[in-house]
């Protein structure tokens, strides 16, 4: 018995055994902070400075586009939201080309009418809302509203890479000090 355990002892600190351990061991997670108003108005400053941060939300510009982000900590939500056009006129074809891009090539983010407006928004619980995933909806909202009547994507992942890769990664380098 005391043979079988030294053995097993010398055995678990070979280098080998020390690699093999290592590796199998759970790797150690980042918890970040719930999400409220203010920390994601930390974050929206940093992307856009003149960003204004407002008791129900924020209003800030990425790439020349006007975003508004509605919270509402009461019932754990947030949209970002970014207008696109008029919805009056919008033929049938054109309705559903939106459904099947908000189907398959809109991702996290979303065609939306409300108000008579078409809008692109991305809609999470709040105080679940990691910065990065934030930042990913951000770019992707934005970008879905650009590709609109064109490829009509957000373009973080489709088959191989997409249109907003680039922006999700300016956009995730800006927010590394938070």
């Amino acid at each position: 018995m005391l043979r079988a355990l030294t053995l097993a002892l010398l055995i678990a600190t070979t280098p080998l055994a020390s690699a093999v351990l290592a590796q199998s061991a759970e790797p150690e997670l980042s918890i970040e902070p719930p999400m409220t108003l203010t920390r994601l108005g930390e974050i929206m400053s940093v992307i856009d400075p003149d960003a204004v941060v407002e008791p129900r939300g924020i209003s800030l510009t990425v790439v020349n586009v006007p975003v508004t982000i509605i919270v509402d900590p009461r019932a754990n939500r947030m949209r970002i939201l970014v207008p696109i056009s008029s919805a009056e006129g919008l033929g049938e074809a054109e309705m559903l080309r939106l459904l099947q891009a908000n189907f398959d090539t809109a991702l996290d983010a979303r065609y939306a009418i409300a108000n008579g407006r078409l809008w692109s928004t991305f809609i999470h619980s709040l105080a679940e809302l990691g910065r990065d995933e934030v930042i990913s909806g951000l770019a992707q909202t934005v970008t879905l509203a650009q590709t609109y009547g064109d490829t009509y994507t957000s373009g973080a992942m489709m088959f191989g890479g997409g249109d907003t890769r680039g922006l999700i990664q300016d956009l995730l380098e800006l927010g590394e000090e938070l």
